[in-house]
This record gives structure tokens, sequence and C-alpha cells, in this order.
């Protein structure tokens, strides 16, 4: 019996998988390197998203929707973080960073694709992960493929540091 050799590629065409999915294995078999930029600063990702909307008690307010108005207590654990400079969390489809004495809170979707953003504390901006848009903290595009800024919405300490009001 006569054996042939498959390359990686042949193996998964035989299977029936697509360019596109073949790409997507690729990327995924390199460790996504040969996707992205060599010397590209990635997103810091932090701890991770934190709590999901409406699933913290330091969070009061409308979250989503038109009328973006709540308050986030900095005292709870699930925020605290938030009161040192560079760190970020996410509250539904908001990101919230402090800059340093300062907090920006933006829409925290890609405008290219939709794709979650995450604040780069070494270039003190947001990082799209999947397609590499950048964003200032302004929430104008720092770097394509996006051509639409990012909403920004406006921030308020209260309560002697210990609580951030975000409203649209």
């Amino acid at each position: 019996m006569e054996q042939t050799q498959l390359s990686r590629g042949q193996f998964l065409r035989q299977l029936g998988l697509s360019s596109g999915a073949l790409m997507a294995f690729y990327c995924m078999g390199t460790g996504l390197t040969a996707c992205s930029s060599e010397g590209d600063p990635t997103p810091d990702p932090g701890p991770g998203p934190g709590p999901g909307p409406g699933t913290s008690t330091a969070i009061k307010g409308t979250t989503s929707g038109a009328n973006i108005d709540f308050t986030i207590d900095l005292t709870h654990a699930d925020f605290s973080k938030l009161k040192t400079a560079n760190e970020f969390s996410y509250v539904a489809n908001i990101i919230v960073v402090n800059t340093g004495g300062t907090y920006a809170a933006l829409s925290k979707l890609c405008t290219h694709e939709g794709s979650t953003i995450a604040f780069r504390s070494a270039n003190n901006d947001l990082k799209c992960p999947n397609h590499g848009s950048e964003f200032n903290l302004d929430g104008s595009v720092k770097l394509s493929p996006a051509t639409q800024s990012l909403t920004v919405y406006k921030t308020e300490i209260q309560n002697s540091g210990n609580t951030l009001r975000v409203s649209a």
C-alpha cells in the first residue's frame, strides 16, 4: 500500500474547509502573530471585562440606550481599580478609563466591525484587537480601518472621588 503525505493545507482542504477557515486556522496556529503587525503594542486586556450590566451593586442608573446616565461606586470591589491611573473597566457597552487624574468614557465597540476595544496605557489610546483600528481618548480615529469616531460620554467625579458619574 502506497502512503501519500499531505501538507497541512491539503489535509484541511480535504476536510472541506474554505480558504477563509484555512486563514483563520493559520492565524490561530501561529499565535495570531501572522495576522498582526510586528512590533505593535497590543491592547492591555486588563484583568477582564468586569461584571456584566445589571450584575453589580456598584452601578446605579441607565447603562444602555440613548439616555446613558449612571454612577459607579469606585469603592466597590468590582470597580475599585478605577481609582488607579491607567486602569480601565467595562460597564455594559462602555469602556471607562482612568487617565491619571481624569476619566474618559467611550463606546467600547470598534466602529469598524463592533469588536471590543481595549485601553493601551503605554500609548494612552484605545485599540481594536481584530483589525488594528486605534482611537484617541477623545474618540477620534487615530488609525484605520475604522473611519467613524467612538461615542464619548461625559464623566464627573462626585462624593469626594468615590463615585464616578457617566452621562450622555
